[in-house]
């Protein structure tokens, strides 16, 4: 079981935002110049008491964090409301950093050659820091906006996306076949109380679409089974004519709370977290396909275990899910991690025409226009949110429906997948 922070560790992540604090504070005593006395101190004694009460937040939770609990939503709300103050005060360092250092640089030239009148005096490097200070400001309200409204409603700010894929050998039955895909619910997060409503608003979106075929591909709890108990009955109510079919994650096994060795709490948790997707009715598919039959004609539906790249655990078993399945059937593949992709499904002897998958959540943050998308999560993941074609083989990656760590999303909204297959005409 995990142990909660050190005191060290503790100590240098508080000194590392006090340095911050107090470089981003010589900003703010520059751009109030020209205010009023009383004004000025208002607002230096209102920089420091906020700060001081989210390092008082901090140190509260970090000291009495419980191994027991795992990550608390408290914990994750303070989160939130450090980053929605912590990356507009990175903007501001950026800006005046990046002044000191030319600045700085300027002045060494300048007394190298004894010309430092040359260089207009320092009341003109002032006020250049000024109105850089003032600037700086007004841009950091930008994400300070942004992340406000992510963690408000952001994170339940619901997206249908649709999607239609085309394949030379799709059976004839399933020409127009359609499939609700939903990813990474992360229920921990969710609050039973505040958060009821808007989740069952997500979940009546899914069902509403009145897909033939529902998958969910993968992380529905944070660690532990128990999570779910508030929403057994929410998420019961998907359901679709040929079956509900879900996968692991991941977070599905435990492995964040207990470690990655076995024992009977883990055990006894992982199989009350089996028995969930039954009571939900969800059809769990670990290594094994399931066959999909409509009109006399075929489709092949794949499930594996968490198989993840970057150091994630190689769980999944396709040999073991393929066995039995024509060479040259339809298939669909439920594989949580797109990296499974990259690295073994496009590269395999056998076709799977289509792989659906989710895991990287789109970092919760980025900005997605026509033409153009983007999120820090494709540093490490080059498929990362939407549909992907290599060959004849199709990916694609759900957004998720849930938020995990940060409690909130910007610009990469949360989603409801609607998949329809079409045959190419000939």
């Amino acid at each position: 079981m995990r142990t909660g922070p050190s005191i060290t560790g503790i100590l240098i992540f508080l000194g590392f935002l006090l340095l911050v604090d107090l470089y981003v504070f010589s900003s703010v005593k520059t751009m109030t110049i020209g205010l009023e006395v009383r004004t000025r101190k208002i607002i230096h004694w209102a920089y420091w008491l906020l700060n001081t009460a989210l390092f008082a937040w901090c140190i509260s939770l970090l000291l009495t964090a419980s191994p027991e609990k795992g990550m608390p939503r408290a914990f994750m709300t303070f989160f939130g409301v450090w980053v929605m103050f912590f990356v507009p005060k990175l903007l501001v360092l950026l800006v005046i950093g990046t002044e000191d250092v030319v600045r700085g640089i300027r002045a060494l030239y300048a007394l190298g050659y004894n010309a430092v009148s040359d260089t207009g005096g320092l009341s003109v490097g002032i006020g250049r820091r000024e109105f850089l200070s003032r600037a700086a400001g007004v841009v950091a309200l930008i994400p300070f906006v942004g992340i406000a409204h992510g963690m408000i409603s952001g994170k339940f700010r619901f997206r249908v996306r649709r999607e239609t894929l085309y394949f030379d050998d799709l059976p004839a039955a399933f020409d127009g076949f359609t499939i609700t895909q939903l990813s990474d619910i992360h229920a921990g997060s969710f609050d039973p109380e505040s958060h009821k409503e808007d989740v069952k608003l997500g979940i009546a979106l899914a069902q509403s679409q009145k897909s033939d075929l529902f998958v969910f591909t993968g992380d529905l709890v944070n660690n532990l089974a128990d999570e779910m108990l508030p929403w057994k009955k929410e998420f019961s109510q998907l359901r679709s004519p040929y079956g509900q079919f879900s996968i692991l994650g991941n977070h599905d096994y435990g492995d964040y709370f207990y470690g990655h060795e076995t024992s009977p709490a883990k055990t006894e948790n992982f199989e009350r977290f089996i028995q969930t997707h039954q009571d939900i009715g969800f059809d769990l598919m670990r290594d094994r396909h399931h066959i999909i039959e409509k009109n006399g004609e075929k489709i092949y539906l794949l499930g594996v275990e968490n198989w993840g790249g970057g150091g994630f655990p190689k769980l999944g078993k396709l040999e073991k899910a393929l066995e039995g399945v024509p060479e040259n059937a339809f298939k669909i593949l439920l594989s949580h991690d797109p990296s499974h992709f990259d690295q073994v499904i496009s590269k395999h002897e056998t076709n799977i025409h289509l792989t659906l998958s989710g895991h990287t959540h789109g970092a919760q943050f980025g900005f997605e226009i026509p033409g153009l998308k983007w999120s820090p999560v494709q540093l490490r993941y080059s498929r990362w949110a939407g549909l992907y074609k290599e060959a004849k083989r199709h990916l694609y990656v759900n957004r998720g429906f849930g938020f995990l760590g940060f409690p909130g999303r910007v610009g990469i909204w949360p989603e409801v997948t609607v998949l329809t297959l079409k045959k190419t005409s000939v």
